[in-house]
């Protein structure tokens, strides 16, 4: 009950102007160190930025560097805006190159450059390496603070210098064996250190091992190496030197964001990558705005399409029932398709050179499907509205989930072939193509049908 007190009323100190009284600093400052972590956090992500400073500069620094590098990398932006001055130099030299480099990117250039200003040579440099790469590579992600611990070491000089270094190491279960010429001979894993005798050389400890090279795609990296079973990977560049390291839990957030991005591409949005209440409602608009405009076009396309076959429309005014029925089935249909063949690019099952085959798979699957739906259509619209009705829905319906299949499982190829990301072509896109497409065939079919 003391915890629930204590978060209550700093809600409610956060829901006021975003001030404190001098009076009630003190007591404040008691109810900031009685509230679990877990529960500061929660706050800090339901309050915008600015009310947010206000209770991050109550926190101890022990504390509030433990927050800070749980936020979102968006969101420490907008802290460091808010809070100013050199009030988050010390939480920035203590992040890893790539936290710093997520950080970085998220803020105005005058305030990158003056945080980088801060950084000692050594950390400057490590930052610098990470910044030097492509956004969207392994590079951009990987950690550059690695022990270089070369194959003519024993496993007491690797283990001395691990203990010398640990504050600054990315990680030390996965450690990596080089040459004199940086040239990867292999990885050793902290247990199998740990049981050598301490005069074996690591060059005889060292196994092969998994790499990425510092170019490489980071999506399609990480979702091969969370199979791989490995907590990490040594990260070499185009002279196959060693550089830095991959790690599980940077390959984790990569795909859990790339995941979410999809998840809202297809909801017909875009990913917020911060907490909904601390996002600026400008910037739910245009998360949302680009893809409302893009349904608009589907739904000017639809009423171009009406407006090209109303004459066949004034001779069977019945048609205009079914056509909700229709391009939703189309939409669907495509849309199925278009995950699934999204979900198999991502995992790998399916690659760019399988697209004929994905087709001709997509074709049998809209052909039965549409089979399934298409007598079912035909027999209740020949019921309730004849059987000539019911032959153009029936019809209709086996064509139009054919082709919205097949269009479906196509297009996330064809966006990975021409370098776009394949989610954005499957809710706002199929649907604009199914649905134009799928009331073209509609008309065409019940003109042929009924003789209209």
């Amino acid at each position: 009950m003391k915890t629930d007190a204590a978060v209550s009323q700093l809600r409610e100190v956060l829901k006021s102007s975003g001030t404190i009284d001098s009076d009630r600093a003190e007591e404040i400052q008691g109810l900031v160190n009685k509230t679990p972590l877990n529960d500061l956090l929660r706050l800090m992500e339901r309050y915008p930025a600015k009310k947010g400073a206000v209770l991050f500069r109550l926190l101890p620094p022990e504390r509030a560097s433990i927050v800070f590098d749980s936020l979102d990398p968006r969101h420490q932006a907008e802290l460091v805006t808010a809070l100013g001055g050199d009030s988050v130099n010390e939480f920035f030299t203590e992040m890893g190159a790539e936290d710093r480099v997520m950080l970085l990117d998220e803020l105005p250039a005058e305030v990158a450059d003056r945080l980088i200003e801060e950084l000692g040579e050594d950390d400057k440099d490590r930052t610098n390496v990470v910044l030097g790469y492509e956004k969207g590579t392994v590079g951009r992600v990987m950690s550059p603070e690695i022990p270089l611990i070369t194959g003519e070491m024993t496993v007491g000089d690797a283990a001395e210098l691990i203990r010398d270094q640990h504050d600054h190491l990315e990680t030390i279960y996965t450690l990596p064996v080089v040459d004199e010429d940086r040239l990867l001979l292999g990885a050793v894993r902290m247990r199998d250190l740990f049981l050598a005798d301490r005069d074996t050389v690591m060059s005889d400890l060292a196994s092969e091992t998994p790499t990425a090279h510092a170019s490489d795609n980071a999506e399609d990296t990480a979702r091969t190496f969370l199979t791989s079973g490995r907590i990490a990977i040594p990260v070499l560049d185009d002279s196959e030197q060693l550089v830095g390291i991959f790690t599980y839990d940077e390959a984790y957030r990569i795909v859990e964001s790339a995941d979410n991005e999809d998840s809202a591409r297809h909801g017909g949005s875009e990913s917020l990558r911060q907490p909904y209440f601390t996002t600026p409602v400008l910037a739910l608009v245009r998360s949302r705005i680009v893809w409302l405009l893009v349904l608009a076009v589907s739904a000017i396309l639809t009423v171009q399409v009406l407006d090209i076959f109303e004459a066949t429309l004034e001779q069977k005014v019945v048609l205009s029932l079914f056509i909700p029925l229709l391009t939703g089935t189309g939409g669907n249909t495509g849309n199925q398709a278009a995950t699934t063949v999204t979900r198999a690019l991502a995992l790998g099952d399916v690659h760019k050179s399988d697209i004929v085959k994905v087709m001709w798979r997509e074709v049998r699957v809209g052909l039965t499907l549409g089979a399934v739906l298409g007598a079912l259509g035909f027999g209740v619209a020949s019921i309730f509205y004849g059987m000539d009705i019911g032959t153009v829905i029936g019809l209709t319906l086996l064509a139009v989930c054919t082709m919205s299949a097949t269009v479906g499982g196509a297009m996330p190829i064809i966006a990975k072939a021409v370098g776009a990301d394949p989610a954005v072509f499957s809710n706002p896109f199929i649907s604009t193509f199914c649905d134009a497409t799928g009331l073209v065939i509609y008309f065409f079919i019940a003109k042929a049908v009924l003789g209209i």
